[in-house]
């Protein structure tokens, strides 16, 4: 099963009051040309279709010549509004569309809609789930109990996909719009004070793959099945460094996964795995030298934490793996910044927020960032490729093996 993900469109957006419609269009026409080429069997659009909740005739007017040239060429739609769209207004004639393969998310009403699609494995359930408030599930499931209790986004989010039919031994996609923990924003976005709005992935722990909108950069969350898939067009200046990209999807089996590349040691693995090592590689320190006095003497573990901190997340190998190190000699990791991407850690140390933690491959020799010289340095690691001992692997997985 492949399927194209895409968000957050913003169509009719101006930036610094210069209109970006003619910009639009060229990228949905390379959007097309890509979805030509790539052959999904459905397309997901996770939200912020429009910039406004009233969008311009010419907005509207680019997103029916859009969903229509979908149709046209028989691809099934699975659309969701977002905080920038009216749900009333995304959720219009949903049932008319919706027999020209075009499903447009209904207004949440303490139900969601779902669909079914099919491939040589099996059912593939897609389940749709516009943002919501708390305020809109609270008053969705007033007549429960424990709906007056629902205060929060996390508790929203979480009661919402309660309310959802999961079949669990299929395979569940989610197309939604939240503001995920460990995400990593930029400048075209509206943050919300406190960051009351984010939620735990681990909410979404019953899906095969979640396709989210809300966030402008691409970037995986906690795992690669929790993604964002960013916006098409860079509608920022801290944007202006991203390859904007459309991310595509295959889903295999329910179960199934060939191979997985990983770190090693790695307590997830469980039994019956064939572990090939790829590459034995160093966990380093490092910073920059212009903001923090770093020399060459070898330093103890523990003079480390008189720094800001800067790691990968808490649902992270690495994570468990720095903090089992610092506990091994009756220390308290408490790290100042948690993200998902060794570059961007890199890219905060450079400015001075911290010293990162990241794999010594990751350091070129001629960069401004500096390794710390430790005593007693962390034990290596290994980068593994991983494949279960009991289950067939399919043709291309053997041949790939063969080559290495």
């Amino acid at each position: 099963m492949k399927l194209i993900h895409l968000s957050d469109l913003h169509l009719g957006k101006r930036v610094n009051e210069f209109s970006m419609i003619e910009d639009q269009k060229y990228i949905l026409d390379e959007i097309l040309r890509i979805i030509d080429k790539e052959e999904p069997d459905g397309i997901l659009l996770a939200g912020d279709l429009y910039d406004r909740p009233v969008p311009s005739a010419e907005a509207v007017q680019l997103f029916d010549s859009f969903l229509t040239r979908l149709a046209k060429r028989k691809l099934p739609v699975y659309a969701i509004g977002g905080n920038h769209d009216s749900a009333e207004r995304i959720a219009f004639g949903a049932h008319i569309m919706s027999s020209s393969g075009i499903c447009m998310s209904p207004v949440y009403d303490g139900k969601t809609a779902k669909y079914c699609l099919m491939d040589s494995y099996g059912e593939v359930w897609i389940h749709l789930l516009p943002f919501i408030r708390p305020s809109v599930v609270r008053h969705a499931l007033s007549g429960e109990e424990s709906a007056e209790e629902i205060r929060t986004y996390q508790e929203a989010v979480q009661a919402a996909v309660e309310h959802m039919e999961i079949e669990k031994d299929k395979r569940n996609v989610l197309v939604a719009h939240q503001f995920a923990v460990g995400a990593v924003s930029c400048d075209s976005e509206e943050i919300t004070v406190g960051g009351i709005d984010q939620i735990e992935v681990s909410v979404f722990s019953d899906f095969d793959y979640v396709a989210l909108g809300h966030i402008h950069s691409p970037q995986n969350v906690g795992s690669p099945k929790i993604r964002y898939c960013g916006t098409p067009l860079k509608y920022s200046f801290s944007e202006s460094g991203q390859q904007k990209s459309v991310t595509v999807v295959e889903l295999l089996e329910k179960g199934q996964v060939d191979l997985i590349v990983c770190n090693f040691p790695n307590s997830r693995l469980g039994n019956h795995m064939q572990i090939r090592v790829l590459k034995e590689f160093q966990d380093i320190f490092i910073g920059n030298p212009e903001y923090f006095p770093l020399n060459d003497m070898p330093r103890e573990l523990n003079t480390l934490l008189e720094y800001p901190i800067l790691m990968l997340s808490g649902k992270s190998t690495t994570s468990e793996y720095l903090h089992q190190a610092f506990a091994s000699q009756g220390l308290n990791l408490l790290p100042e910044v948690e993200l998902n991407s060794n570059d961007l850690l890199m890219d905060l140390a450079r400015i001075g927020l911290g010293i990162a933690c990241i794999p010594d491959y990751m350091l070129s020799p001629d960069d401004s960032l500096k390794p710390i010289s430790l005593i007693s340095g962390l034990s290596p690691r290994q980068l593994v490729l991983v494949y279960h001992d009991g289950q067939p692997l399919s043709q291309a997985a053997e041949r790939f093996l063969e080559i290495l």
